[in-house]
């Protein structure tokens, strides 16, 4: 692949790499079936081809990170109808004929293919059979590709047509849908086979940007949580039924397979989590790529041509007659992969990853910042508006932002969950993982946050709750919350909680509620945090920039200074109540656009029709659902029952969360009656 441009840092001989320009493709598919590959050249061309599919809109470029985030206590989108539509992916509720559907089933199928026809035609070239180390490296990245598209797509449509073979050897007949678990294993299989004979990253040209022996290795880890770990299974006899939440009867043994190869990334100390957490996004907003460090596979994007990381995420950027003017040089952002409103709440005060991820204000397109009055927050830990004035993508959605698909971070924690399950309980070594995690995120090692914290957990339900609650600390925006719930067949709990956060604050807002003291104590927090301490109207005035990149990362546009962002009121000691903050005076010189302002926030209430807002009632629509004061879950069958209250809550009893998408209808119509959709779906 055509590295761009090669960075060194000071005198130290550190290897950043940008990203890729662009790559020289051609699908294998487009030779004569019967041709192999004679030159390295020509064989490195075509895996630039397979590379190529990754940058795809419809899958990592785009879908994969923000249109099939599913809703959970991370990352969330709201919806203000109760009516369903074909593209109401992420509250449960679509259908077959979801345009969105077909264009990542499709681009995947052709990733699969370029892989597939790559893979076919290396082995049966004389030079691969030669054993050249190059070409075996190479073999291996395919492989690994090929395993990235397929757990990608089973996560989306669970059981899927499967083939290791391309099209010019089946000859274009119809692929049988194959079981998950029969798919897992021979993707584990065949990468175990591979892995050995795959080179470091740091041995590498393209580093991180090229698929490694290390992100091999922690695919496998990943594939085998995945698939020792619960998932929604159809009922064949019943299509109509949404489905059962199971694991396999082998899921101990996949939890060691996993175990064993987090433990090999890890013992090979070739990454490590050296930057700040601030610092490893921020330098893939400016194309800098560092072996060695937390990521450990980043998708190669194409500057301003593909990747809409950064275009999606950061504070809203708006245009005016098409532009910005004034200071914001960026251009449009359209910041649509949002986070849940009550996330920031989640984490500690002394947590360094809240103040950067969380994002509360937005520009217009003259630069002024402008405070985010909406339903979520701006996921802030990627932006276009973090690029260097020299850098920046100027087009809209192409911004070229790598995106970190395998983290050393995340090869930690999968590790501390399956030590933790196949052990029975957490081990010293699977508490120094998250403590690495966790001690980046607090600045050093803290005694009290990092050591305390983590040894406290002493049982093997708490460390899972500990393992958990860091991964959904870590990874916003990286589309992982949702899969690590259901994985551990916590999913339908935590939506019940979701919905409960957004209701009571409604209801708080207006005739008073019933639930955020359980929801308070579900979260671990104060008692009276979100009944009486939760701030719905925020206090705010445009700031000078601090122009400290760790405060914030542009050093550019103003800023705005919130006023007790967290807290909106505080409790009395001596007069045992919560009173209102006070907040402090303007100076008689200050300009009127500097003076604090006031910005309603969780004041979600309808006064008129005396009912929570939309968005609070259906924005889980597919689960569970509101109608004025009552309160609805989606059974299995399709029907509703009456949502339990807090006190009555039997997690087990819980319907499951359908978050299994339909296969296409057109794909449905294709297969001749070979594919039928399950649960609950119609064709």
């Amino acid at each position: 692949m055509k590295i761009r441009n090669i960075l060194m840092a000071g005198a130290a001989i550190v290897s950043l790499t940008a990203c890729n320009d662009y790559l020289d493709v051609d699908a294998p598919s487009k030779q004569d079936n019967n041709s192999v590959f004679t030159k390295k050249s020509e064989i490195n061309t075509a895996l630039n081809g397979v590379y190529a599919q990754l940058l795809s809109g419809n899958l990592y470029g785009n879908a994969l990170i923000n249109t099939f985030v599913m809703n959970s206590d991370v990352e969330f989108k709201t919806y203000s109808n109760e009516l369903s539509t074909d593209n109401s992916y992420r509250r449960f509720d679509c259908t077959s004929q979801g345009s969105d559907i077909k264009k990542t089933w499709d681009d995947a199928y052709k990733g699969i293919e370029y892989a597939n026809n790559f893979i076919y035609q290396l082995e049966h070239s004389p030079l691969y059979q030669e054993g050249d180390s190059d070409l075996v490296q190479q073999m291996g990245e395919a492989k690994v590709m090929r395993a990235m598209l397929y757990h990608d797509i089973m996560w989306l449509f669970g059981d899927v047509p499967f083939s290791f073979e391309p099209t010019s050897v089946t000859k274009g007949t119809v692929l049988p849908i194959v079981s998950r678990d029969t798919i897992n294993a021979r993707l584990i299989a065949d990468l175990e086979a591979i892995a050995p004979k795959m080179k470091f990253a740091a041995n590498l040209t393209d580093g991180v940007e090229r698929v490694s022996k290390e992100f091999c290795w922690s695919m496998i880890a990943r594939i085998a949580l995945t698939a020792g770990g619960y998932s929604l299974r159809p009922d064949l006899n019943a299509p109509n039924n949404h489905g059962t939440m199971a694991r396999p009867d082998n899921y101990k043994q996949l939890y060691e397979t996993a175990m064993n190869y987090c433990d090999s990334v890890i013992k090979s100390g070739t990454h490590h989590l050296g930057k700040t957490y601030q610092q490893v996004f921020v330098d893939e907003c400016n194309y800098k790529v560092a072996n060695g460090d937390d990521p450990i596979f980043e998708i190669p994007f194409a500057y301003n041509s593909t990747s809409s990381v950064g275009y999606i995420h950061g504070p809203k950027s708006e245009l005016n007659s098409g532009t910005t003017s004034g200071k914001n040089i960026w251009g449009e952002a359209s910041s649509s992969a949002a986070l849940n409103a009550f996330y920031r709440f989640l984490f500690d005060d002394k947590d360094l990853r809240r103040d950067y991820v969380i994002g509360l204000w937005g520009y217009l397109y003259d630069g002024t910042p402008n405070i985010n009055r909406g339903y979520t927050t701006y996921n802030n830990k990627w932006s276009k508006l973090w690029a260097n004035v020299n850098t920046n993508p100027q087009s809209s959605g192409n911004t070229g932002i790598n995106f970190p698909y395998m983290r050393y971070a995340d090869v930690l924690l999968m590790y501390a969950e399956a030590a933790n399950e196949v052990k029975g309980g957490p081990t010293a070594e699977a508490k120094a993982a998250v403590k690495q995690v966790r001690a980046r995120a607090f600045g050093g090692n803290d005694a009290e946050k990092v050591e305390a914290y983590v040894d406290a957990a002493a049982s093997k339900e708490d460390f899972l709750k500990v393992v958990l609650d860091e991964r959904r600390l870590e990874f916003a925006g990286e589309n992982m919350r949702w899969k690590d719930l259901v994985r551990n067949n916590k999913y339908a709990e935590e939506l019940y909680w979701t919905f409960l956060r957004y209701i009571g604050a409604a209801q708080n807002a207006g005739t008073g509620t019933t639930y955020l003291e359980a929801v308070e104590q579900h979260d671990g927090l104060t008692p009276g945090r979100y009944e009486n301490d939760m701030p719905y109207s925020l206090f705010y005035r445009i700031a000078d920039n601090p122009v400290d990149p760790s405060k914030y990362t542009n050093t550019t546009l103003d800023v705005l200074e919130l006023y007790n962002p967290y807290h909106g009121q505080y409790y009395d000691e001596g007069e045992k109540k919560w009173k209102a903050i006070q907040i402090p005076a303007d100076d008689a010189n200050t300009p009127t656009n500097r003076r604090w302002q006031n910005g309603d926030f969780y004041n979600w209430w309808n006064a008129d029709a005396a009912t929570p807002k939309n968005e609070c009632l259906y924005s889980l629509y597919g689960f569970i659902r509101g109608e004025a004061d009552q309160f609805f879950l989606v059974n299995n069958d399709g029907t509703t029952i009456p949502m339990p209250e807090p006190n009555e809550l039997n997690v087990n009893a819980l319907p499951v969360v359908r978050y299994i998408l339909p296969y296409p209808n057109a794909v449905i119509q294709r297969s001749a009656g070979q594919y039928k959709n399950y649960y609950g779906y119609n064709n």
